[in-house]
């Protein structure tokens, strides 16, 4: 028997009902959302893709051929690459029968940001997903950041692949200088969050240590890989937070890596915005402080800090608190469907919504509150996604039995009403998938 709290579940834990899933989730709601943590192998659905340091590596080639055929690779063989990241995402939060990790893989993604705002991303940002956050996203927050900062799609994105230290020795020499943008978003946005405590001094200190986190190519290393190269690092001790790193090359991010994950700042940050996502656009101060507490108490797990955020009661309380993304609004419309499209019919659904995947307007990622999706344009947008999708639906199911696989019992009795006197079945499948309920997680 379908249940609200089995809806809740597969609603706002989840991706959207498949058919059967809200009765599978009304048994044991807490439950069927806590099974889905764990190790897990690498999806098929994801089995055929290419390596990052692959396709860094044919950017790296493509760059040392110059500026045309750099350009030529980002147009050609990167663009295919990026339609087939966003059809195989697509395809496996469709198909999954463990939407929560997918949720979690799809949130650490955002809070990680890389863009294809900047071309050069373009090829590489689904490795990124796949590689760098996939398989640390119930691990420790310090294994996940550092293979956030060795990915050549971040390192590439923040500029950080050319930083050089103004002392070391290719410095000395007139080689191009620091940049700072990695080093202000980790502590910005990744860790300490913006009233976090930390000042320039800081972000100065942190670039000077990421100084040679780059990719291999023209100065050795496997092309395409992280690599530290020595003769680019900023020589000498740092003052991080008021703490002195001694000089120690590519140990330096690591210890300060360490030190970021257990700051208490970092455990405020990360506990806004985990339920900031999964309980409300404004969550009370009391449990994001209990979450932050439960992230400092497991060091940093973030499996324990899922698992904390499942039992608390308030992310039960409020159903519907949360405006599905254009993205979850998709997804959650294919998968009552049963239905996945091909890759280039997904990307389109995204732009004509606005929300192309790995295409955040900046490092901050995607909003995750209702006024960055709520608009008289957004909300025309959606509805035109809803008919077009609904006119495509084959002779079959009725709208009706749509809307219970979808809402359950979520339903209101208005909606319900509208659906069975729609005029036709393309405008009763369309009515749901415009549905206030049907927006709403």
């Amino acid at each position: 028997m379908a249940t609200t709290l089995g809806f809740h579940a597969v609603a706002r834990f989840g991706l959207g009902a498949r058919s059967g899933e809200i009765e599978a989730a009304s048994a044991d709601p807490r439950g069927w959302v806590l099974a889905q943590l764990g190790d897990r192998a690498a999806p098929s659905a994801l089995s055929d893709m290419p390596t990052g340091q692959s396709l860094a590596a044919e950017l790296v080639r493509a760059l040392n051929r110059g500026p045309e055929s750099l350009q030529q690779t980002i147009k050609g063989a990167a663009r295919e690459q990026f339609i087939a990241e966003i059809g195989a995402r697509a395809r496996l939060q469709i198909e999954t029968a463990a939407p929560f990790y997918e949720r979690l893989v799809a949130f650490w993604s955002n809070h990680f940001t890389v863009s294809i705002a900047k071309p050069a991303v373009l090829g590489l940002a689904g490795a990124f997903e796949r590689e760098a956050i996939r398989p640390h996203v119930t691990g420790k927050f310090a294994d996940l950041l550092l293979a956030v900062l060795r990915h050549p799609a971040m390192l590439i994105y923040l500029d950080n692949a050319q930083s050089v230290g103004p002392h070391s020795r290719a410095g000395l020499n007139g080689k191009h200088g620091i940049n700072e943008n990695l080093g202000r978003e980790v502590l910005e946005l990744h860790t300490l969050g913006v009233d976090g405590g930390y000042g320039q001094a800081d972000v100065e200190a942190f670039a000077r240590m990421l100084t040679g986190w780059s990719i291999g190519g023209k100065r050795g290393g496997i092309v395409g890989a992280f690599n530290f190269y020595p003769q680019l690092h900023e020589p000498g001790a740092k003052i991080l937070l008021g703490k002195t790193y001694a000089e120690g090359g590519e140990d330096e991010v690591e210890r300060a890596v360490e030190d970021l994950a257990r700051h208490p700042a970092t455990a405020h940050h990360l506990a806004l915005k985990f339920t900031r996502h999964f309980v409300a656009d404004d969550p009370a101060e009391d449990l994001v402080e209990r979450v932050a507490h439960r992230y400092l108490d497991s060091d940093g797990d973030l499996g324990a800090l899922a698992s904390f955020v499942v039992m608390q009661p308030e992310a039960w309380a409020q159903p519907l608190a949360k405006i599905k993304t254009p993205n979850e609004l998709m997804i959650s419309g294919l998968r009552a469907l049963g239905r996945t499209p091909e890759p280039k019919a997904v990307a389109g659904s995204l732009k004509a919504m606005g929300q192309i995947p790995f295409n955040a307007p900046s490092p901050a990622g995607w909003p995750d509150r209702a006024e960055g999706w709520v608009g008289p344009e957004a909300l025309l947008q959606r509805a035109d996604w809803a008919m077009a999708v609904a006119q495509r639906i084959p002779q079959g199911p009725r709208p009706v039995q749509l809307l219970d696989l979808a809402l359950g019992p979520a339903a209101s009795a208005t909606t319900r009403q509208a659906i069975e006197r729609a005029p036709s079945p393309a405008d009763g499948f369309a009515l749901v998938l415009a549905a206030p309920e049907f927006q709403r997680r």
